[in-house]
């Protein structure tokens, strides 16, 4: 079986595709690898990222635009293009890989 080539390792957990989501060998991990490079002073701290998913968050207004600042200019410093019409800034709600996160917590998305 071909699963454990697919796998790839994050700081708390280890993931393993069925298919590969891109037509690269070993595209998903490499990509994976680069984010956790990029970001890995940030992450659990300010920013989540899986994949091409980005969540930056705090616990005041003030603190989240601090840290989306930071968020952005390390994506600048690394000349990554974000895709805009994707974005959605400071929302108290919003569905991140079939989860539902809020204030009140993670609860899975009925749809």
């Amino acid at each position: 079986m071909d699963q454990e080539k697919t796998t790839f390792t994050c700081p708390f957990e280890t993931y393993a595709y069925r298919r590969m989501p891109f037509g690269l060998c070993n595209a998903s991990a490499i990509f994976q690898r680069c984010m956790l490079a990029i970001f890995h002073d940030m992450i659990k701290e300010s920013v989540e990222v899986f994949m091409d998913d980005f969540s930056v968050f705090g616990d005041s207004f003030d603190k989240c635009l601090k840290n989306l600042d930071k968020m952005l200019q390390r994506c600048k410093d690394a000349h990554l293009v974000l895709n805009w019409e994707k974005c959605h800034f400071m929302v108290k709600e919003g569905i991140m890989l079939g989860y539902k996160v809020s204030s009140a917590g993670l609860e899975v998305d009925k749809a």
